[in-house]
């Protein structure tokens, strides 16, 4: 995998010989080191509200997830938006400037998947850590810098290095990724190999890659069925490593370190999916080894993050209802949101991923982003007649932005001609 450029010098994304729980119980010594606020709380709070919150929103809450203005009838999926994680990651880094206010502050990677939330941190002077040619250079950081490690987590060396080039650190990640470090940890204790469900290159998948031992990264089920099949019948091993460049961890041989598994997850990708992944490998080790040997060569604990399956399931159930089109809202960069977006694809509902209301006009025109194809324009996207439009948003989106987009369709179906 990639590694981080600090300060001229590339470090590698491994830590097969690393004591990982050992260094962070060190670092939550430290006295540079926070995973709480600073005790501006209320203050932060009410900025937040002023700038992310949506009294629309509330409305069509407590309107039973409904509203109608004319011919535009918006549903609204029950679960959608900021998660808890994302809240205190945002509200920590409005924190970090009000206690460290002429600090220079950077931050590891954006603080969440959202494009506005990004840019106003920018607009507080908070410093974005920069890549050159796919490493993060962190040559510009120095002693006494405050740096924000963003809600998806940073990697155990880049940790490592800022600690020791003495920064103070404003842990963020969100207890969830967390939970799936310790996963990690606990099956590389036992020479475990970790089979993460996630995309090998997403900063999380980085970070938790960076705390297991032996890992091969699998972004869905296609490629967990090539590695059961793998594991049961053997295979090219050449081909293998091909297939998985970039997505194992060093050293790794199929031939070697497939005969004890254990399945965590990147916590937004699809929950039925990480589920799936994780019955297939058991059933795999169970064919393979026999129910008696099942303990010794397989581990799962439940790692999915409450707030995306809280999302997808409301998902699930808004999409049942009868729709004409689905608005699925958030950074195109997001992967919880993605999942939303793919939900909505699979039963044939035609479908639309923007990321701010800016995208929308002028003219019965929208730009968006179809599932794994670049931004398109579509012309007279939004029907004539009455519509029936399914709203959703990624866990990263505030709902300031979903009331923009609301207007904003509002607007435009008010200038769209009514069908004869």
């Amino acid at each position: 995998m990639k590694g981080s450029r600090m300060s001229g010098v590339v470090a590698t994304e491994e830590s097969q010989g690393m004591d990982t729980r050992a260094f962070k119980r060190s670092l939550n010594s430290s006295e540079n080191y926070h995973r709480k606020g600073f005790g501006h709380e209320a203050d932060v709070s009410d900025q937040m509200q002023s700038e992310y919150q949506s009294s629309l929103v509330q409305q069509i809450r407590a309107n039973n997830f409904t509203i109608q203005r004319g011919a535009v009838t918006i549903r609204l999926a029950e679960a959608f938006g900021f998660c808890w994680g994302v809240e205190r990651a945002v509200a920590m880094a409005y924190e970090t400037r009000q206690h460290f206010p002429t600090e220079r502050i950077w931050i590891t990677n954006e603080i969440i998947h959202n494009p506005s939330v990004n840019q106003r941190l920018r607009e507080m002077n908070v410093k974005f850590i920069g890549v050159i040619d796919g490493d993060k250079d962190f040559s510009g950081v120095d002693r006494g810098d405050v740096v924000i490690l963003p809600a998806f987590g940073a990697s155990v060396q880049e940790m490592q290095f800022l600690n020791e080039r003495g920064c103070t650190i404003v842990d963020t990640t969100c207890p969830w990724v967390s939970k799936v470090w310790t996963t990690v940890e606990k099956h590389k204790k036992v020479d475990y190999t970790s089979i993460i469900h996630g995309k090998y290159n997403h900063e999380e998948t980085v970070a938790t890659s960076s705390f297991a031992g032996k890992y091969l990264i699998v972004l869905n089920m296609a490629e967990a069925e090539y590695v059961a099949n793998y594991i049961l019948n053997g295979g090219d091993r050449d081909e293998f490593m091909t297939k998985f460049d970039h997505a194992h961890s060093a050293g790794f041989d199929p031939d070697r370190d497939l005969d004890r598994v254990g399945i965590a997850n990147q916590t937004t990708m699809l929950k039925g999916e990480t589920e799936q992944l994780g019955k297939l490998f058991e059933r795999t080790m169970m064919r393979k080894y026999g129910p008696d040997q099942l303990n010794q060569h397989f581990l799962s604990f439940n790692t999915i993050c409450d707030a995306t399956q809280e999302r997808q399931d409301a998902m699930f159930e808004l999409v049942e209802e009868k729709l004409d089109l689905m608005m699925v809202i958030g950074g195109y960069n997001s992967s919880n949101t993605t999942h939303l977006q793919e939900i909505a694809i699979e039963r044939g509902i035609p479908s639309y991923h923007i990321d701010s209301a800016d995208r929308i006009g002028p003219g019965n025109r929208i730009e968006h982003k179809p599932l794994k194809r670049d931004l398109e324009v579509a012309a007279n996207w939004l029907p004539s007649g009455p519509v029936v439009v399914g709203i959703t948003s990624g866990a990263s989106t505030p709902d300031k932005i979903v009331e923009d987009v609301l207007e904003k369709i509002f607007a435009l179906k008010a200038t769209v001609t009514v069908a004869k």
